[in-house]
């Protein structure tokens, strides 16, 4: 399968959710349709997936991190007047999972300061527990307070200046070394699920024999970073492989778009226009190239914050009226529209022909914005020919036409006898 290019006006759109406690916006518990008491239950997060699921969207995102959420880019803020506190995400993601049937389930995982063993089988369990609709957004943190967590690394204090200008050579080879090991931690990961052939299970009463160990295999994963022997516990994972994703900005060192190209199968980015839609995209096809992954396939999905409303005055008016409740106007990494749900079909088709091949929607406040996304631009969109009517495939894979991938184990059918890698 070849990476997909721009796509055809007939391709179908993708669309994914990013779930944060009450929305994006930091105001968003104060809203009368929030609910911030319930925000660390079980029941608020399986609502939220079942309205997405009712949408019939591709899939959620589940926001993680390793320190208290701040305002500030790089340290806390000790703010109190702002969402603080939230769940496990990968545990959300297996709590909801027997309560959904189709919608994948992507919850975050920080690659800075956890193992990619731990990691590989509770992403393969959510996997078995969703039957398959299991994927994973990997992400770096280079925030002295989470480092200070676990005490294995010494992180720099850095100034969001920094960040934004890399012009420091310590930072750039800071920053660098961070998406690179999350490259190495995203290899790590797939090589474990691989570990296990498929039919290594043999579950045989009458023989006695439950598994056979020749399809068992040592990974032995050597870098700067890591030395992992392996094989992973759990076995390979309904979807073989499950999907890996991560959120990517421009920036001088290039370590985001390479990380995309060495690791991913889908990357998000936060383009400001068509224009920069375009760019951003040619930019990961040129690294996914230079990666030797050119013809493998590697989805580009848009970031968006929304404000959706039924005439435009009343999304301005309500963003107003949150950004006055916060103190100060909301600016975030992505874009924000605030509109309609007309308008933004016409603004994620026209960015659409510039590459992306699907949109990964913030809303703005939850309890709002998502039904909005739901209920209002979802039919928009079935009603231009532009989005399903219904799920077309039992895996979050085959949700976004990407294949099943072979075991990198396992002998191919020209070279039986010659193991790729050494059994247990």
């Amino acid at each position: 399968m070849s990476a997909p290019s721009s796509p055809s006006p007939s391709s179908p759109l993708h669309l994914a959710v990013a779930l944060d406690g009450a929305g994006w916006h930091p105001a968003a518990w104060r809203e009368p349709v929030a609910r911030p008491k319930d925000l660390h239950s079980a029941g608020y997060w399986a609502g939220l997936v079942a309205e997405a699921e009712q949408g019939l969207l591709d899939f959620v995102t589940f926001e993680d991190g390793l320190g208290l959420q701040s305002s500030h880019p790089t340290a806390p803020d000790g703010r109190t007047d702002q969402v603080r506190g939230r769940l496990d995400a990968v545990l959300v993601a297996a709590r909801v999972a027997p309560l959904t049937r189709h919608i994948g389930l992507v919850p975050t995982a920080v690659a800075t300061h956890t193992e990619p063993f731990h990691l590989s089988k509770a992403i393969a369990t959510l996997d078995y527990v969703s039957t398959g609709r299991a994927g994973l957004q990997v992400r770096v943190s280079g925030r002295r307070n989470e480092a200070a967590h676990f005490g294995r690394r010494t992180v720099p204090e850095l100034r969001a200046e920094d960040i934004a200008r890399l012009a420091d050579p310590a930072v750039r080879e800071l920053v660098t070394d961070l998406f690179d090991e999350a490259a190495d931690y995203v290899e790590v990961v797939r090589r474990l699920w691989d570990s296990w052939e498929d039919d290594a299970e043999i579950r045989d009463v009458a023989t006695g024999r439950f598994i056979d160990r020749d399809k068992l295999h040592y990974i032995d994963f050597e870098s700067r970073h890591f030395s992992v022997r392996g094989p992973s516990i759990t076995p390979r994972p309904p979807q073989g492989q499950p999907l890996v994703t991560a959120l990517a900005h421009r920036n001088a060192t290039g370590a985001p778009f390479r990380l995309l190209a060495r690791a991913a199968d889908l990357g998000y980015v936060t383009p400001h226009d068509a224009d920069d839609a375009g760019s951003l995209v040619a930019e990961i096809r040129a690294a996914q190239a230079a990666a030797g992954r050119a013809d493998e396939p590697l989805h580009v999905f848009g970031d968006l914050v929304v404000f959706l409303d039924d005439t435009p005055g009343a999304a301005r008016d309500r963003r107003s009226r949150l950004d006055d409740l916060a103190g100060e106007p909301y600016r975030g990494d992505a874009e924000i529209f605030t509109g309609t749900p007309a308008e933004l079909a016409d603004l994620l088709l026209r960015w659409r022909q510039a590459g992306l091949s699907g949109f990964r929607l913030r809303p703005a406040v939850l309890g709002h914005d998502l039904p909005a996304i739901t209920r209002g631009l979802v039919p928009e969109l079935q009603r231009r020919g532009a989005f399903r009517r219904a799920y077309e495939a039992g895996t979050l894979r085959g949700l976004l036409g990407l294949a099943r991938p072979a075991n990198r184990y396992a002998p191919r059918s020209d070279e039986q006898g010659t193991p790729r890698a050494t059994a247990v």
